[in-house]
C-alpha cells in the first residue's frame, strides 16, 4: 500500500503566512492553492444535458436488441458514441482491450411446488453451479412476514437442512439472503422479484458460503406460492450448469492534454449493462454524467489545457460480470507501470446516479455511519468531503452509503489509492427517514428496475440526475485544481521534505531538506519552530528561484543544548501567467538532547 506522508496543518499555515515578509498575492490561509478558481462545472454540467445523452444511449440500445452488454453491438455503439463526443471536445480517447473468462450457461431451470420456470430466470452472479441434473430438496421459506430472510433469526425454527429456500427480494442485499439461507442448511436458493420484471441478482463477490442461486420474476414467485397454498408438494429442484469461455472487450480511457500527469485525478463509470435491458440508469447515468463533465471541462479550460492536475476519465467494460475492466486496468498498471499507478491522486466512482426512488448517497469513506468491510486508504475521507461539503454548501440533504468496494473503485482501494463516489441506490429498500429527506416511496427499492428490461430512459429520475451531475462537475473541477487535502501534493509541488533535530558542539540544530518538484523555478520559504501554539520560530530562510529538481538544505540553531519536538514548514510559490500559485507543507521533527 502506498504511503502518503505530507499532511497540511492549518495552524502551522497561519503562522508561516504571518512570518512571510511578502506573501504571494491571493495566498489563502491553510495552504490552499490560490491561483484561479476552478471552472464552474456545477453550473455547466446539468441534468437536462446528461438526460439528452441518455436519450442517445437509449436509442443505441433500441437499435441493438435492447441491450448494451459486453460483446454486443450495443456496447460497441455505446463506446463509439463516447469516443466521438470526446474527440469532438479535443480529447484523444484510447481503447484498452483485455480478455477474461466468464461462465456460459448450459442448463438453467427451477421447479418448485410443480411450477416449472425456464424463462426469465437468471443465475446469481458469483453463485456456484449445481451438479448436472440439479439439486432437489424440500421447499422452505424464512419465517418473517415478508419472506425476505434478512437475518439469521428468520430461519429459527425452520427445518432448512437439505432444502431449497424460496425467498423474496427486498430490505437487504441478495448476499445476506443467500448467506443466512445457506447457514440454515439450504442447498440452493430461489429469489423471486417483489415488483414486475425479471430478477438478475448478484452476490457481489466470490465466497465459499454461497449456494446455487437463481432469480425469477414476481409472477413466477406468486405462482409457486399459490401452488403451495393449493396443497402442492413442497419440493423443488434447481439446476445451474455452466462452462467457462474466453471473452474480449475493452475500456475507453481519455485524459486532459494539460495538467500535471504526476498527480492525476481519475474519474470512472462502467459503460456496460446487463444482457436483459438497456442499462440506462445502471450505468448509463454514471457514464453519461462523466462524459458531460469531460466535455464541459474541456470547454471551460481551453480544451483541457488549463488545469493544474490532469484528469483521466474511464468508461469501464465488463463491470456487470465482476468489475473486470477496472480490475484489469489497475492490475496492468501495478504490474507494468507502478509509478503511473502511484501518480493517481484519487479515484471518483459513479455507479447509478439517476435511480427513480433515489437517495443522494455518498460513499462513507470516513465510516461515520457504516464500518467499512474493506481497508479504507488514507485520503478517502478527504475525497468524500469534496462531495459532502458541496452538498452542505447548497443545503442539499445527503446520506452515507457503505464504502464496501463493490463497484469499480475496489481495485483502486486495494492498491492504496483514495476513492469516493456517489450513488442513488439499487436494490436496497427506501426507509421512512430517506423519504423525509428525498421524497419517493417507502418500502420499495431505490431502483425497482435494477438489472431488468425496465431500466429505460423513462425510469431515470431527472431531479436525482441533475443533483448528482452537478456534484460530479463540482468535484472534478475542484480536484483538477487542488488535491492537497487528499494526498499532500500541492501546486507548486515540493518533494522529499525532511526535518531532523541534530547536535553540533553541544547545540541543538534543526536541519531541513526539500526538492523543487516543479518543471520551472519556484520560490521557497523555510522555517522551523517548537510545536507549541504561537511559539517563536528558530528562524526562517527564503530561497529564490530554486531550479527544477534542485535541493535546498537549511539548518537553524536553537541556541540551546536540547530541543522539544516541533514543526518544519516549507512554503512554495510561483507566478504562472500573472497569477500567484501558493502551497504550504509541514513535517514534524523529534526532540533531541545534546548533553
Amino acid at each position: 500500500m502506498r504511503s502518503r506522508t505530507i499532511v497540511p496543518s492549518v495552524a502551522a499555515a497561519s503562522l508561516v503566512l504571518a512570518a512571510l515578509t511578502v506573501a504571494p498575492a491571493g495566498a489563502a490561509p491553510g495552504g490552499v492553492r490560490a491561483a484561479v478558481d476552478p471552472p464552474p462545472l456545477s453550473d455547466l454540467v446539468t441534468g437536462p444535458a446528461v438526460m439528452d445523452r441518455l436519450e442517445d444511449l437509449q436509442a443505441i440500445a433500441d437499435a441493438n436488441g435492447g441491450t448494451r452488454a459486453l460483446e454486443t453491438p450495443g456496447y460497441e455503439a455505446s463506446a463509439a458514441y463516447v469516443e466521438q463526443a470526446l474527440t469532438d471536445a479535443g480529447y484523444a480517447p484510447e481503447r484498452q482491450y483485455f480478455t477474461f473468462e466468464e461462465p456460459v450457461i448450459d442448463a438453467l431451470s427451477a421447479t418448485a411446488a410443480g411450477v416449472e420456470v425456464t424463462e426469465s430466470i437468471y443465475p446469481a452472479a458469483f453463485a456456484p453451479d449445481t451438479p448436472e441434473g440439479g439439486v432437489t430438496g424440500p421447499l422452505v421459506q424464512p419465517s418473517d412476514d415478508l419472506v425476505q430472510g434478512c437475518t439469521a433469526e428468520t430461519w429459527d425454527g425452520v427445518e432448512a437442512t437439505g432444502g431449497v429456500a424460496l425467498v423474496s427480494r427486498g430490505t437487504c442485499p441478495f448476499s445476506d439472503k443467500v448467506l443466512f439461507a445457506s447457514q440454515a442448511g439450504a442447498v440452493a436458493v430461489i429469489l423471486y422479484n417483489n415488483t414486475d420484471g425479471a430478477l438478475s441478482p448478484t452476490l457481489g463477490a466470490d465466497d465459499d458460503a454461497w449456494v446455487p442461486t437463481v432469480g425469477i420474476t414476481q409472477a413466477d414467485g406468486q405462482a409457486i406460492l399459490a401452488a403451495l397454498a393449493d396443497g402442492a408438494a413442497p419440493e423443488a429442484t434447481v439446476e445451474v450448469v455452466t462452462h467457462v469461455e474466453e471473452f474480449e472487450t475493452f475500456n475507453v480511457i481519455a485524459q486532459t492534454p494539460g495538467g500535471r500527469d504526476d498527480n492525476v485525478v481519475m474519474v470512472g463509470a462502467h459503460l456496460d449493462g446487463v444482457e436483459d435491458g438497456p442499462g440506462i440508469n445502471d450505468n448509463g447515468s454514471g457514464s453519461m454524467a462523466i462524459l458531460e463533465v469531460a466535455v464541459q471541462l474541456a470547454e471551460a479550460t481551453d480544451g483541457g489545457q488549463d488545469v493544474e492536475n490532469a484528469v483521466r476519465f474511464a468508461w469501464w467494460g465488463a463491470e456487470e460480470v465482476g468489475l473486470v475492466g477496472s480490475t484489469h486496468y489497475v492490475d496492468d498498471l501495478a504490474a507494468n507501470d507502478p509509478g503511473a499507478l502511484d501518480d493517481i491522486a484519487t479515484y471518483l466512482n459513479f455507479d447509478m446516479v439517476g435511480s427513480p426512488n433515489y437517495i443522494i448517497g455518498v460513499y462513507d469513506a470516513d465510516e461515520s455511519t457504516y464500518p467499512a468491510p474493506v481497508d479504507v486508504p488514507a485520503g478517502s475521507p478527504e475525497t468524500e468531503e469534496v462531495f459532502t461539503d458541496y452538498f452542505d454548501g447548497i443545503d442539499q440533504p445527503w446520506v452515507d452509503t457503505e464504502f464496501s468496494g463493490r463497484s469499480d473503485y475496489q481495485a483502486f482501494i486495494v492498491n492504496g489509492i483514495p476513492a469516493s463516489g456517489l450513488f442513488t441506490g439499487a436494490d436496497d429498500v427506501k426507509t421512512a427517514e430517506e423519504v423525509a429527506l428525498f421524497g419517493g416511496t417507502e418500502g420499495i427499492t431505490h431502483d425497482p428496475n435494477y438489472h431488468s428490461p425496465l431500466d429505460t430512459i423513462d425510469n431515470v429520475d431527472p431531479a436525482a440526475l441533475d443533483i448528482m451531475s452537478r456534484a460530479i462537475g463540482h468535484a472534478v473541477a475542484s480536484l483538477s485544481e487542488d488535491t492537497f487535502a487528499i494526498n499532500g501534493v500541492g501546486n507548486p509541488r515540493v518533494d522529499g521534505i525532511e526535518a531532523q533535530a541534530r547536535c553540533l558542539d553541544g547545540t541543538a540544530y534543526v536541519a531541513i531538506r526539500a526538492t523543487n518538484g516543479e518543471a520551472a523555478p519556484a520560490d521557497l520559504r523555510i522555517t522551523a519552530r517548537p510545536a507549541a501554539q504561537g511559539a517563536t520560530p528558530y528562524g526562517d530562510k527564503k530561497v529564490s528561484s530554486l531550479a527544477p529538481g534542485k535541493n535546498v538544505y537549511q539548518s537553524f540553531s536553537t541556541r540551546a543544548s536540547s530541543v522539544e519536538a516541533g514543526i518544519a514548514t516549507v512554503a512554495a510559490y510561483q507566478w504562472r501567467n500573472g497569477d500567484s500559485v501558493y502551497q504550504q507543507y509541514t513535517v514534524p521533527f523529534d526532540a533531541i538532547s545534546c548533553t
